[in-house]
């Protein structure tokens, strides 16, 4: 079992040592690059999402919601559209193509498989927003903030879980869907994060302190949720990792849970406080 840990832990660093300086540089490159940087995340996450929801029910073809995330995709980039106009037209446009396909049951095929189409495009779409509205100066600190707490609490909830798990507090975080967090884990993560969040915070002065330490606060309690919401989904539909896309990690659901449920928020701390 040690074995096993170690070299997980050897291809967590690799991936880590390569991933981290390309995201960095597609964060600060903004434009073209990252929007298609994170549209083939977003589609490849669609992917994952529902390679789960043929676990449980028969939902529309691959093809059909991968072109409907390419479609959310480019309109959060493009603004051709308001949201809830397009969430509409395709809500819509399934519920007409259930009339025609004959397997299983129309309520679960839909329900299978609208919450992941929501949560992936409309998380993607939050991040994309937040780098590229040129009409707010900080939202390329704010996901460069994102991504350090998120590490940071990652970091910090890794070793403090696997060093002092169970060793005060005995009883788990949330055991029903994840066995193995403890509540030291989810303590030290979220120290990961505020300590992340000061020291970006000390060195980009037009970033106010106490913005980036409510976003460091928030990242570190909701970094836990993103994480349990998809675990939720993979013991439901069965699996243990959404693909094995990312050696060490799994998917692009396993790697970026977090990222997709706290990228909302931070647009909304970004733009509305």
């Amino acid at each position: 079992m040690g074995k096993l840990l170690s070299v997980n832990l050897l291809q967590r660093v690799i991936v880590a040592l390569i991933g981290i300086p390309l995201l960095l540089w597609v964060i600060g490159s903004g434009g073209l690059l990252f929007f298609s940087f994170f549209s083939l995340l977003a589609l490849l996450a669609i992917f994952e999402f529902h390679r789960l929801a043929l676990q449980k029910a028969h939902p529309p073809p691959l093809w059909v919601v991968l072109l409907i995330t390419l479609l959310f995709q480019v309109n959060f980039y493009l603004h051709y559209a308001e949201v809830w106009e397009l969430l509409l037209a395709v809500l819509l446009a399934l519920m007409v193509m259930e009339l025609f396909l004959k397997e299983g049951s129309p309520l679960l095929n839909l329900g299978s498989l609208f919450p992941g189409l929501l949560y992936v495009n409309l998380s993607f779409g939050s991040l994309l927003r937040l780098r590229l509205e040129t009409a707010h100066d900080n939202g390329e600190s704010m996901v460069f903030l994102m991504f350090f707490c998120v590490w940071g609490a990652d970091i910090f909830a890794y070793f403090g879980g696997s060093t002092l798990g169970g060793k005060f507090i005995r009883r788990k975080l949330f055991e029903r869907l994840s066995p193995n967090k403890t509540w030291e884990g989810f303590l030290s993560g979220l120290i990961g994060s505020i300590s992340a969040a000061l020291v970006y915070g000390s060195f980009v002065p037009q970033l106010p302190l106490k913005t980036a330490l409510l976003t460091g606060v928030l990242i570190g309690l909701a970094s836990p949720a993103g994480d349990l919401v998809e675990s939720m989904f993979k013991r439901d539909a069965g699996v243990k990792d959404s693909s094995g896309l990312i050696p060490g990690h799994g998917g692009v659901l396993d790697r970026f849970d977090t990222i997709m449920f706290v990228s909302p928020f931070i647009y909304f701390i970004t733009f509305y406080l």
